[in-house]
């Protein structure tokens, strides 16, 4: 019975750290968190989709190369979305450079798709 609640117990305690720690260590790369602490213009931020991601990740036609970014803000995180921009971690999709007032635009503008 002691072993059960020690069980319990510890993955209480792994999930807690999950919760509570594994969002903190991803957020202490210094570009997100400049990224992060900025408030984000969505007109230039459309701007810069448009640009930049719509001619993947348009929503208004069925030939996009990317998945729809309708929603993305309640599906990934703030974190989730610039890693995937700076990052390129799925193909075909490139790695971008945007500075950092740019990604806290182009975030600001995600948020109301």
């Amino acid at each position: 019975m002691k072993r059960a609640a020690f069980a319990i117990l510890g993955l209480m305690v792994l999930i807690l750290g999950w919760i509570f720690v594994l969002p903190k260590l991803q957020v202490s790369d210094p570009y997100v968190e400049k990224v992060l602490s900025l408030k984000g213009n969505f007109v230039r931020g459309e701007e810069i989709f448009l640009y930049n991601c719509a001619g993947c990740h348009a929503w208004q036609t069925d030939r996009q190369v990317g998945p729809s970014l309708e929603g993305v803000s309640q599906r990934k995180s703030e974190v989730g979305i610039i890693q995937q921009v700076i990052g390129g971690k799925t193909p075909p999709m490139p790695k971008f450079q945007p500075t950092v007032r740019e990604m806290a635009d182009l975030l600001s503008y995600l948020e109301t798709l």
